[in-house]
């Protein structure tokens, strides 16, 4: 008898080990982003959390029922998080044209002409992605540096074309489009926006910043002959698309940086049905009236087994640098005239930040030149510092792009987040100097080793489909400032460690959505979502991270793309 009681007594771990550990990866070379540096090869996973993390003798937690994997020595990180980025924006791109590597105005011509080809008359066609300043030289016909629609009105003459500027603060229309929506040379400017138009006053096809506003009501117009179901599945198949790719590129989560109220319905719909395979944080960008609508439900924090959080609202002050929309303290060096664009007005800003404050939620501002921010600072420190525990507020500016030296120890003091997106760092690289001259483009422009120094909190991201959702781009970016294709290094001195910029990518976002406690770090209790990739990203060759593929990635502890 005493024989079978020691022998039940030695087969209790085994059997406890049997009924919980569900995943077990060993042999890995694990990265965990937990400040203490804690070396592991080996995480044992008990239903969605991270039960222990440790060396091969976790194996002994092994049961029956254990999903065993061993990674042969591969690298294992927290799931990537998104830190700015538009899910619906991104799926919907993947279904339109796709201009980001267009190195030419003719490439864009030539993809609208194949749309055309295929597309019933007066089917709306869309893309996005050119950038004037990525093209090797400009149509004979261009006026203010931009491309004018002739060219590809000449192709499209039955169909309206709307190809929106990578940076998202410009778009071109092609003749068809501004007729349906009624512009022409006597339409009038809007408030923070811009017709370009050429020297006999007719508009060009390039609506600035505000401007694009003016498609507004065609776009609606064509969208309210969908019905709501219809609405819906467009909007779905976008969302599809692009959780795809982003299980694809390792991102686990995602703060989605705009969502009008009508897309929160459309999430919480998409949600409810458990289509969700993407953690999403959401920033609602709208009116104040709007937002009330949806106050009852607000903050949200965690709902729907951990995929939905909405507790942040988000505004611009001004455009984006490449179409001359960044609001400046001093003129552009290649534009004097001009100081770019204020898109909303500093009290309606104030009043943003008072609801925010009255209703516990974050405060997410659009600011990329240095008056935006400055402008911006101004008002978060007003509201900021009326609150006892301001720390825990965790406002955001978003972008952050080129701040004053003046202004760069307001972030750590004021614990506000410079959420930024170190690939528009190298994107931008080529025309940022002839934009602001040198000595600004040194002392002011993605200063992120001088804010990381100074105790500011960083946040990073692709701004997608700004850019493409590729991370791995994104890191490279934050540790070289390089550029992929041509080797331009844009002042190297503001780069990021290697450990830095992994840590922008999972801890650092977990806090500027106060999920640093959820995710973010490969930590006991914490959940398990992890990503595992074909190559050690802490040691392997600079030149090689852009390459970098994700071999597995794991969400709530269930594999959920395999390469």
């Amino acid at each position: 008898m005493t024989r079978i009681y020691c022998l039940i007594l030695l087969l209790i771990p085994f059997v406890v080990g049997s009924q919980n550990i569900d995943l077990i990866l060993h042999n890995g070379k694990i990265f965990t982003a937990e400040p203490d540096k804690t070396s592991a090869t080996a995480i044992a996973v008990k239903g969605k959390r991270i039960y222990r993390i440790g060396d091969e003798s976790i194996l002994d937690l092994r049961g029956p029922n254990t999903i065993v994997i061993d990674l042969k020595g591969k690298f294992c990180m927290p799931g990537l998080i998104e830190g700015h980025g538009h899910m619906n924006g991104l799926g919907a791109s993947l279904n339109s044209i796709d201009l980001l590597d267009a190195q030419s105005w003719d490439e864009a011509i030539h993809a609208v002409k194949l749309k055309v080809a295929e597309s019933n008359k007066g089917r709306w066609i869309e893309g996005r992605g050119w950038h004037q300043e990525k093209f090797k030289k400009l149509p004979l016909d261009a006026v203010g540096g931009y491309p004018s629609q002739a060219s590809i009105s000449a192709v499209s003459p039955d169909n309206p074309v709307i190809l929106v500027h990578a940076s998202g603060h410009a778009l071109f229309a092609n003749a068809k489009a501004m007729s349906l929506a009624g512009i022409d040379r006597n339409t009038p400017d809007p408030a923070g926006g811009k017709i370009i138009r050429d020297k006999n006053g007719n508009p060009t096809g390039i609506f600035e910043e505000n401007a694009m506003e003016l498609f507004a009501a065609l776009r609606s117009s064509i969208e309210q002959n969908l019905n709501p179901d219809e609405q819906y599945q467009s909007w779905e198949r976008n969302m599809q698309a692009a959780q795809e790719l982003c299980l694809k590129n390792g991102i686990t989560s995602f703060h989605d940086a705009g969502v009008s109220v009508k897309d929160f319905a459309n999430y919480v719909r998409y949600a409810e049905q458990g289509q969700m395979t993407v953690r999403m944080y959401l920033m609602l960008l709208d009116s104040i009236k709007n937002i009330e609508s949806i106050e009852d439900r607000l903050p949200m924090k965690g709902h729907y087994n951990g995929f939905l959080t909405v507790r942040a609202i988000k505004q611009f002050i001004d455009g984006a640098l490449g179409s001359h929309g960044a609001w400046l303290l001093k003129p552009y060096t290649d534009k004097p005239a001009l100081t770019g664009q204020n898109v909303l007005d500093l009290q309606s800003l104030s009043d943003f930040a008072e609801y925010a404050l009255n209703h516990h939620l974050q405060l997410c501002v659009h600011a990329i030149g240095d008056r935006g921010n400055r402008e911006v600072l101004n008002i978060y420190e007003s509201a900021i510092m009326s609150q006892r525990d301001h720390d825990n507020l965790r406002w955001r500016i978003e972008h952050a792009q080129h701040v004053s030296p003046e202004d760069l120890g307001r972030f750590g003091k004021l614990g506000i987040i410079a959420s930024m997106q170190a690939v528009h760092c190298t994107s931008d690289a080529p025309y940022v100097t002839k934009r602001l001259g040198e000595e600004r483009a040194r002392t002011e422009s993605y200063m992120w080793r001088s804010l990381i120094d100074s105790g500011a909190h960083l946040a990073n991201g692709t701004d997608t489909p700004v850019e493409k959702e590729n991370p791995f781009d994104c890191i490279y970016s934050a540790v070289t400032r390089k550029r992929k294709d041509t080797g331009l290094e844009f002042y190297p001195e503001q780069k990021m460690t290697r450990e830095e910029a992994l840590l922008s990518y999972t801890l650092w976002n977990a806090y500027a959505a106060f999920e640093e406690d959820l995710k973010g770090s490969i930590k006991v209790g914490k959940l398990a979502d992890l990503i595992v990739t074909d190559r050690d990203l802490l040691k392997c060759p600079e030149s090689k991270i852009p390459d970098t593929k994700v071999v597995m990635t794991i969400l709530n502890g269930k594999i959920v793309y395999q390469q």
